[in-house]
Parts: C-alpha cells; sequence; structure tokens
C-alpha cells in the first residue's frame, strides 16, 4: 500500500488527509476512497472544480506515485483580469 496526502482549503480553514491506496492507482481511484472516507468533507471538495498533483493540473486517470499530494481546486470567486481592470479603473478615478 503507498500512501497519499489530499488537501482542500477554503478561506481560513484547510482540510488534510492521508490516505493508502494500492500500487497503481489513479486520482480517480484516489477520490473515491476519500469520498468513503471523508464524506464530512465540504461538498465542493467532493466534487472538486479541479485536481492538482503538487500544483500541476491532472485528470482524474492521472497515475499516482508514492508521496503524491492531491490538491482539490475550488472554482475562483471572481476572475483574476477583471479584478485587476476593476482596481485599475478605481486608482486611475
Amino acid at each position: 500500500m503507498n500512501r497519499y496526502e489530499v488537501l482542500y482549503a477554503e478561506a481560513g480553514r484547510t482540510w488534510r488527509r492521508v490516505l493508502e491506496l494500492p500500487e497503481g492507482a489513479c486520482v480517480a481511484d484516489l477520490l473515491a476512497r476519500l469520498r468513503q472516507e471523508c464524506p464530512d468533507w465540504p461538498e465542493a471538495a467532493l466534487a472538486p472544480a479541479g485536481l492538482a498533483v503538487f500544483g500541476r493540473a491532472v485528470e482524474p486517470g492521472t497515475p499516482l506515485r508514492p508521496g503524491d499530494r492531491l490538491e482539490l481546486l475550488r472554482p475562483l470567486p471572481t476572475d483574476p483580469k477583471q479584478a485587476r481592470r476593476e482596481r485599475a479603473a478605481q486608482a486611475r478615478r
């Protein structure tokens, strides 16, 4: 069995869990195990907007390596480009 870390963060709170899966597991397998063992996690964590391993975007079928850290991503509350335009417009006033 190999160990994998799963992380999810919201403003002011972080969830972290280490799970074990057999050799050859993929991201989807880890998500399925997380849903089984952590039903009390936020809904957004159990159905993430995106997935990353050590900050690099991955798909559910991506194979995992021992010790990988799966990051469960949530959608951005605002578009960063639009927020920057709004700040620039306010600064010009």
